[in-house]
C-alpha cells in the first residue's frame, strides 16, 4: 500500500486538517538505518510530521527542516520535507534500547530527554525562518502542538504514531494535524475537544483498517469535512555521487592533498539515506 497524505477544511473553513499514512516510509527509514524499535518510533513520528508540514509551504522549491537537539541517548533527530510529499531523516544514535514505559509502550520520551525542537523553513530568502520550542514532553506530537501554539499562534492538535511488529518491522505509522483558523466558534471547539478525547490512538485506528480519510471523517463527523488534496508521500533522498563530489571539491587544497597523500580511496556516507559513495585517489587528484 502506497503512503499518502490528505488535507482539507471543515466547519466552513474554520478548521484545516492534514492526515497521513506513512507505514512504508517509516519502514524504509528503519531498514536503511538499521534502527532499533525506539529509534524507529522517534524518527517515524518526526517523518510523519514532515509529510504533513511540508505541504503547508507554498513554493515548489521550499524546504522544511525539523530538528531535535536533545540530551537523551538518541542524541538528536533531523528530518527534511518538501511540499511534494518527499521526506527524509535520520537519528544520531540508531541503536537506542530502553525499557518500556509502565504502559508497555516504546519509551520515546526518555530516549530524547531534555532538548529543543527547531522548525526551519527555507523559502528562498536570504535567511530561513527558524522557530523553536523547548521539548515539553519529548513525545514529539505534544511538542509540535506547543510549537504551533507558541511560535505560530495557531491552536493545533497533533497526533503521531508508529506501531511495531514483534520482529522489529513497522506495522502501522501515520498521524494527523488539526488547526483552528480565525473565527472558530467556542461551541465547535468544545465539541472537537470532546471528540479527540474519546477516539483511540492514531495507530490503533490505522490498525483497525481506517485510512486517513476515515480518521478525519470519524473525528470531524457533523463538521462537514471537505477533502481538497491527496498527495503521495515517501522517503526520498536528494544525495547523489555528483553532489558528493561537489562537496569534496569544496574542501581546501590542503585537505584534499592530505587525502591524496594517504593513498587510499575515500568513502562518503549520506546521513539521510545511508548510501555510500567511493572516490579513488585518481579522482581526488582530478579534483585537486
Amino acid at each position: 500500500m502506497s503512503d499518502y497524505m490528505v488535507r482539507g477544511t471543515a466547519c466552513d473553513g474554520e478548521l484545516r486538517f492534514f492526515a497521513a499514512l506513512t507505514t512504508d516510509t517509516v519502514e524504509f527509514a528503519r531498514n536503511a538505518h538499521d534502527l532499533s524499535p525506539i529509534a524507529t518510533a522517534a524518527l517515524g513520528r518526526l517523518l510523519t510530521a514532515g509529510t504533513m508540514m511540508g505541504p503547508m509551504m507554498k513554493g515548489d522549491d521550499d524546504l522544511l527542516t525539523l530538528k531535535i537537539d536533545c540530551d537523551g541517548p538518541i542524541k538528536g533527530i533531523t528530518v527534511t520535507a518538501d511540499p511534494k510529499g518527499n521526506v527524509r531523516g535520520y537519528v544520531i544514535n540508531p541503536d537506542v534500547v530502553l525499557p518500556a514505559t509502565p504502559a508497555g509502550k516504546l519509551n520515546v520520551a526518555d530516549a530524547l530527554g531534555l532538548g529543543v525542537l527547531s522548525v526551519i523553513r527555507d523559502v528562498g530568502l536570504k535567511e530561513p525562518y527558524v522557530g523553536q520550542t523547548i521539548l515539553e514532553t519529548s513525545e514529539i506530537a505534544e511538542d509540535l502542538t506547543y510549537y504551533f501554539a507558541n511560535s505560530e499562534q495557531t491552536p493545533s492538535s497533533v497526533a503521531l504514531g508508529v506501531l511495531m511488529n514483534r520482529e522489529n518491522t513497522v506495522r502501522k505509522a501515520g498521524g494527523f494535524i488539526l488547526q483552528v483558523m480565525p473565527g472558530f466558534r467556542d461551541e465547535t471547539a468544545a465539541a472537537l475537544e470532546k471528540r479527540l478525547s474519546e477516539i483511540p490512538s492514531v495507530t490503533a485506528m490505522l490498525d483497525q483498517g481506517l485510512m486517513p480519510e476515515d480518521i478525519m471523517n470519524r473525528i470531524l463527523e457533523g463538521m462537514d469535512p471537505v477533502f481538497q488534496e491527496k498527495i503521495p508521500v515517501g522517503f526520498h533522498c536528494t544525495c547523489s555521487r555528483e553532489h558528493t563530489a561537489d562537496m569534496i571539491q569544496s574542501l581546501s587544497r590542503k585537505e584534499l592533498k592530505e587525502m591524496i597523500d594517504e593513498g587510499k580511496e575515500i568513502e562518503v556516507k549520506c546521513n539521510f539515506c545511508g548510501n555510500t559513495y567511493t572516490f579513488s585517489v585518481d579522482e581526488l587528484k582530478a579534483m585537486l
